[in-house]
């Protein structure tokens, strides 16, 4: 038997996912705005082996506050599916899906990049076998293979905005301005996925585009969904 979907249970929902979206939003950005952009210096394998090693605690730190962020961002799906289903089943779904592919899977698993940078930074046990300078070029490596795992997510990441914004838009439930943001934000993380990856040459512009439209966008929902919730659900059908 179906489980309607009333508006307290939709406020309930819409609460739950801003608040698990904020601990998103500290801990992505904690890990990636702070400790990597902190500690791994672009073409340096020298100082950025020597950073992670000096600060280990915080370079674990970093990996865990993004697993947080990962497994937070399971259930965000989750709700988010559950209060736009009513407008479309089924693109709710493939919105669902793009996200949980985006980062609870192809985030998870890139993280095993990070955790073995800190290992051949450290070059204990059986990575003795390598030269200092072996295991230096091989920590700054798996941070640049980090970075491309991080790229292939958000292009999936960026579809989901796209399918979460038109979604967002056609539903009564919040303003349809969020939906727009989110459309935005989308072009923003394509772009930076498929440009890295075509014309990597224009990275600073990428990254820009990026973090002025994703931040408005992905705050501004996670604010709205926190502290104003949803409307009533009667209407938020097409």
């Amino acid at each position: 038997m179906a489980d309607p979907l009333t508006h307290s249970k939709a406020v309930r929902y819409a609460r739950v996912a801003g608040l698990l979206y904020l601990v998103i939003i500290v801990c992505a950005g904690f890990s990636e705005g702070f400790v990597r952009s902190t500690l791994v210096v672009s073409g340096d394998a020298t100082a950025t082996a020597r950073n992670i090693m000096q600060s280990e605690g915080l370079f674990r730190l970093g990996l865990a506050s993004d697993l947080i962020a990962f497994m937070c961002d399971a259930v965000v799906a989750i709700l988010l599916y559950r209060l736009l289903k009513p407008v479309s089943k089924t693109l709710s779904l493939v919105a669902a899906s793009l996200r949980l592919i985006a980062h609870p899977a192809i985030g998870s698993l890139n993280l095993l990049n990070h955790y073995a940078a800190l290992k051949m930074a450290g070059g204990t046990g059986a990575l003795s076998v390598f030269e200092p300078e072996q295991m230096d070029a091989w920590a700054l490596l798996f941070m640049d293979f980090h970075s491309m795992g991080y790229l292939i997510a958000g292009a999936f990441f960026g579809l989901h905005c796209l399918l979460l914004g038109y979604l967002l838009y056609k539903s009564n439930l919040l303003p349809g301005f969020l939906g727009i943001l989110l459309a935005i934000a989308s072009v923003g993380y394509l772009t930076e996925s498929f440009g890295m990856l075509l014309v990597p040459a224009y990275e600073d512009i990428y990254l820009l585009m990026v973090a002025i439209s994703a931040g408005i966008a992905e705050l501004t929902l996670c604010l709205w969904l926190l502290i104003k919730g949803v409307r009533n659900t009667e209407n938020a059908r097409l």
